[in-house]
């Protein structure tokens, strides 16, 4: 089911030269977790500015020119992008950071020598080693790279983005929600490399949640519409059928069997729960009230617990 094994040593690479980039330059490190989108192009990060190499006052320079493309479809890409060059020495030691940049298509002025280069876009990313001459290089870096664009609805009606979280997970060995990739909210678009996710979908913060699996091909948006059976309910302490509700009574949702679904504070409290039966306790001035009830996917309305005279 999984599809990114065809770019795994390249994903290794991009993660050890990305810890190195962190270690040495914090502030670049966080441009890679804002993964905001446009289709094709893929958005428009919030990233620090560019930044050039100090100049050699004695080493002739040279121009060093980078893009960056789909792998699919060999498109260019045009915002999005954190570029990273990092030295090569002969010593051995650890690359380090001599030049970054947040534009599409970045112009470096470098002394000649071994580099390598890191474009990350969301949380894909490609890298490769150049060496650059005294009469420059114009080099093109291909991202397997897609975007994902997630939202919710109940039948046909759509959730308000913001009800909704997801959690994009990718799958290892069997297990649907192995590794957690990022977090992301309704309506958000998230770039991703290229292959297969399992999405978990919350509408609410209780247990109106859904799964699916979902593809991300290089180059394209795909947007995912995860469907929940669920309801509002409001939940009231009343005299009587209909009458006001009693301020500061402490509600308690389970499930048949007993378990705790939600609990919540108040005089008519809101509580988003999936389809299916419930029990309803309520506790106001050291009485217990309690009524079975049963949600219905798309019906919003009132839950009245009648206090006991």
């Amino acid at each position: 089911m999984l599809e990114l094994d065809g770019f795994e040593g390249r994903r290794r690479l991009a993660a050890s030269l990305l810890a190195i980039a962190l270690a040495l330059d914090p502030v670049v490190g966080s441009a890679q977790v804002q993964p905001a989108m446009q289709a094709p192009a893929l958005g428009n990060d919030a990233a620090p500015p560019s930044i050039q190499p100090a100049q050699s006052q004695t080493t002739p320079l040279a121009s060093l020119t980078l893009t960056a493309q789909f792998a699919s479809d060999r498109k260019p890409i045009r915002s999005g992008l954190v570029w990273r060059v990092l030295s090569e020495t002969a010593d051995g030691s650890p690359p380090r950071i001599v030049a970054r940049s947040t534009d599409a298509q970045p112009f470096f002025s470098l002394e000649p020598g071994t580099y390598l280069l890191h474009a990350a876009y969301g949380f894909a990313s490609g890298t490769k080693r150049v060496t650059l001459g005294p009469m420059g290089l114009r080099e093109q870096i291909s991202i397997s790279a897609g975007g994902l664009s997630l939202a919710g609805s109940i039948g046909d009606a759509p959730i308000a983005p913001a009800q909704l979280s997801f959690q994009i997970f990718v799958p290892l060995q069997g297990n649907s929600e192995g590794r957690l990739i990022a977090n992301a909210k309704g309506g958000e678009l998230i770039r991703l490399p290229e292959g297969t996710y399992h999405v978990v979908s919350t509408y609410g913060d209780s247990n109106a949640i859904q799964r699916a699996d979902v593809k991300v091909e290089s180059g394209k948006v795909t947007d995912a519409t995860l469907h929940h059976r669920a309801a509002r309910v409001t939940l009231k302490l009343v005299a009587a059928p209909g009458g006001e509700a009693f301020a500061g009574t402490a509600f308690s949702v389970l499930t048949p069997g007993g378990d705790v679904i939600r609990e919540a504070i108040g005089a008519f409290p809101q509580v988003i729960l999936a389809e299916g039966d419930y029990v309803l306790i309520a506790r106001q001035e050291g009485q217990v009230h309690s009524r079975d009830f049963k949600v219905e996917s798309g019906l919003d309305r009132d839950i009245e617990v009648l206090a006991a005279k």
